[in-house]
């Protein structure tokens, strides 16, 4: 064994709390909630969102999910408002909204003032809570940094509170961090804690969210290695600990084919009795041309819809806003993609009775095939090593020590065949890196690189662009210190202090570049370091005051940043001297 298996056996070795101990905490904190009643649970006349999701199924009915990323709760309530006026006003029903809280609410409230703030309101006070739930008869699905965080357990429990009765994200769990949390084990308790808290409220219509393609879906090479990690998903959460999953996947997924196939394999992963959240829009295909972007979502959506008219999986649409790609959406935005929407789905009504599912099929049956495989390889790799496969506790921090490289070249070696399925997102970032090869390969630019020393890294989860530049780098006679995702300033400034180094390329995204190049700043003044920062990705910032994140490329630039948004802009930047 090399030695990230002797850690992963050292790990399965270490005592941990027990988790049947755990379980009862848990219940008794269960016995003291009670689910709350939306203003959309009392317009519809139903207990839980499960409820409505099985009448909607029943009734062949669409639905739709908005995703809302206003900066505070004021705007968010604005918004939840104007959308549900307008689109009522057209005769149409908003099913429900997902919202893009500030991720430091995956931190106990004591942290969260400690750390930047980032895109998303801050769930602060109970009437915060209270204005997602009834502002207006709109679901409020809480997916983003509530399970699979430090505070886990008290935010199940005022989302439940509040009648939100689907809540995640268990994929988050896997690949995102808290900022500035390093205490791996207990934000397994409170994940397990948590997913306990929903399986006593599963005959109520509780459901455990996870977004495949928010964890190790988006970093796997096969579709097939994510069919097998749904399933270990569901082993965990279903038969372990006896909770409802609900699945979602679809924004790092473009090919019409898969979406509608990745439907029919999630509804046979779960044995027939799946009923999804939503499916996310396809994300990774967008830019600049808002023209093209609206030709994307029809083409995605049309699919979405067709695979819902025939075979319902109670998973909501999302039409996604143009501006998806550079910006957080306004309410108006986002109001003019569920008109959009509503359009797609007339069209999809006339066409379904003319529409071959084959290819679908055929995709879900090769996936589900090849991932049964893995996850039952999964399964015994895991005891060999001595994990103990019935422990959920255990389960979950030995394969989120794992990681998902680890996890495909141990349990899925054998997918390098003909008939293996890479997932749309691998496929691109391979893309990416093979178009700007021959701009690496350029003689002056390996010159210039020559003999340095490049940290790459992520602000947040979002490192496919860092990925690809790291790799390209890589293939320079450059030496390249690829950090990874969920890098907080103080990792970066860690870093620098083991070996010198030329520069530091960082991505971010979340709404907080600002901030985040104020602290980095900070830290690198405090160790006297003077270096080159070229800073990519989405350089906005989360201000007060303002709705939406507001640009800051000048600010960056005023703090000694060097921006750039694109492979070619870092490219020609590489001209600093060491």
């Amino acid at each position: 064994m090399d030695q990230g298996i002797d850690s992963l056996s050292e790990l399965a070795r270490a005592r941990l709390p027990d988790f049947n101990r755990l379980r009862s905490d848990a219940i008794d904190l269960a016995r003291q909630v009670d689910i709350g009643q939306t203003a959309f649970m009392q317009k519809f006349g139903v207990e839980s969102e499960l409820e409505y999701k099985r009448q909607a199924m029943q009734d062949g009915q669409i639905m739709y999910h908005a995703h809302v990323g206003m900066n505070d709760i004021a705007s968010t309530a604005a918004a939840l408002a104007k959308m549900n006026r307008v689109l009522a006003d057209e005769g149409f029903v908003l099913d429900r909204a997902g919202f893009a809280i500030d991720r430091r609410m995956g931190l106990p409230p004591e942290r969260r003032d400690r750390v930047a703030a980032e895109t998303g309101p801050m769930l602060a006070q109970r009437n915060d809570w209270d204005a997602l739930a009834q502002t207006a008869p709109i679901q409020p699905h809480l997916g983003d940094f509530m399970i699979g965080q430090p505070a886990s357990v008290a935010n199940t429990l005022q989302a439940l509170r509040i009648g939100c009765t689907t809540i995640g994200n268990l994929s988050q769990y896997f690949t995102f961090e808290a900022p500035g949390w390093t205490d791996a084990e207990t934000t397994a308790v409170q994940t397990y804690q948590a997913m306990v808290l929903l399986s006593e409220f599963r005959d109520r219509g509780a459901m455990l969210h996870s977004y495949l393609e928010d964890g190790y879906g988006a970093l796997f090479r096969h579709c097939a290695t994510v069919a097998a990690w749904a399933m270990l998903e569901r082993y965990i959460v279903e038969e372990l600990i006896g909770a409802r999953l609900s699945h979602c996947i679809g924004g790092l997924t473009s090919d019409p084919i898969k979406r509608a196939g990745w439907v029919l394999a999630l509804q046979r992963i779960h044995r027939r009795q799946h009923v999804g959240s939503m499916i996310y829009g396809d994300t990774i295909s967008f830019g600049q041309a808002f023209e093209k972007n609206r030709a994307l979502t029809a083409e995605y959506l049309l699919w979405d819809i067709l695979i819902q008219l025939h075979a319902p999986s109670g998973h909501a649409v999302l039409p996604l806003p143009v501006t998806e790609a550079i910006r957080i959406p306004s309410a108006d935005e986002i109001i003019e993609a569920q008109l959009f929407g509503r359009r797609v789905e007339a069209s999809a009504r006339r066409l379904y009775p003319h529409v071959d599912f084959s290819a679908a099929q055929t995709f879900a049956d090769t996936v589900c095939r090849q991932g049964g495989d893995i996850y039952r390889q999964a399964l015994d790799g895991l005891r060999d090593l001595g994990v103990d496969t019935a422990n959920p506790l255990q389960m979950l921090l030995v394969l989120k020590k794992m990681g998902p490289q680890r996890f495909e070249q141990l349990f899925a070696a054998g997918l390098d065949t003909a008939d293996s399925i890479e997932t749309d997102i691998y496929t691109m970032s391979q893309d990416v890196v093979a178009a700007h090869r021959p701009m690496f390969a350029d003689a002056g630019l390996r010159d210039r690189v020559a003999g340095k020393c490049f940290v790459i890294a992520s602000s947040d989860v979002h490192q496919h662009a860092a990925g690809a530049l790291a790799q390209l780098l890589g293939e320079t006679d450059a030496r390249v210190i690829y950090l990874g995702a969920e890098q907080d300033p103080a990792d970066l400034i860690a870093a620098l202090a083991r070996q010198p180094v030329d520069a530091i390329l960082l991505s971010t995204h979340n709404g907080m570049a600002l901030e985040y190049a104020q602290q980095l700043k900070r830290l690198l003044r405090e160790a006297d370091i003077s270096l080159p920062v070229i800073i990519g990705g989405v350089l906005n910032q989360k201000t007060e005051g303002q709705p939406l994140p507001v640009p800051v490329v000048e600010e960056l630039k005023a703090l000694g940043m060097v921006p750039a948004t694109a492979l070619p802009a870092i490219a020609r930047l590489l001209e600093f001297d060491s």
